[in-house]
């Protein structure tokens, strides 16, 4: 039987990691954010930091230069620690997480590794105003405009370089997604009363 499955991506600084954990509480779903980086290392046995380190993001950094953790790759792949794997990997873990049941996924290129899955997929990307964005994040880390500006810009820049590398897609095209909302335009709860009763059209649909 599938199951459904919610997947939200996120311009930072939207509110969009609130909302996904509300709307998995809400519902009483599971949720996977950072918890995935974690679920992957635990069941590939290689350091958590392989993960992180390219957690939404391609640049290169701290998995190039570990060549020391050759007795922990799995079986499966004799050369785990290259971009590509680390990937795969995650994407493995993002698969089983859905054939087990409900749940939300945050970025992670889920709505693109789910797409053939044969579940109920919702792919839902939240954004708002670069303007409030900033509003947000400077009050968030009590940080100046110039700081929050250039923080905003450079994570959604990881972001989208990460959806491209690995999809060959464009992170913002509506095409992606199945509901875009604006966090400008409605109050947290809102939004996630409109996802929940979108998730119910597709739950219940053919």
């Amino acid at each position: 039987m599938p199951n459904t499955i919610i997947t939200v991506a996120r311009s930072y600084g939207s509110g969009g990691r609130t909302i996904g954990k509300c709307l998995a509480e809400k519902t009483g779903i599971d949720y996977y954010d950072r918890n995935l980086i974690y679920l992957a290392s635990d069941k590939s046995g290689m350091d958590v930091r392989l993960f992180s380190e390219h957690d939404e993001t391609v640049k290169k950094g701290l998995f190039e230069r570990l060549t020391l953790f050759s007795g922990n790759i799995p079986p499966e792949n004799r050369q785990f620690n290259s971009r590509e794997n680390i990937f795969r990997y995650q994407s493995k873990i993002i698969r089983e997480l859905a054939d087990k049941s409900d749940c939300v996924i945050i970025g992670r290129c889920a709505n693109h590794t789910l797409r053939d899955s044969g579940h109920k997929l919702v792919r839902v990307f939240i954004w708002a105003p670069h303007s409030e964005c900033v509003q947000t994040v400077m009050k968030k880390f009590s940080i100046s405009e110039t700081e929050a500006d250039k923080m905003i810009h450079d994570i959604n820049k990881h972001r989208k370089e990460y959806f491209k590398y690995y999809t060959g897609c464009d992170w913002q095209s509506a095409e992606n997604y199945d509901l875009s909302i604006n966090t400008s335009e409605l109050s947290e709860e809102q939004a996630v009363e409109r996802i929940r009763l979108f998730a119910e059209i597709v739950k219940n649909g053919s």
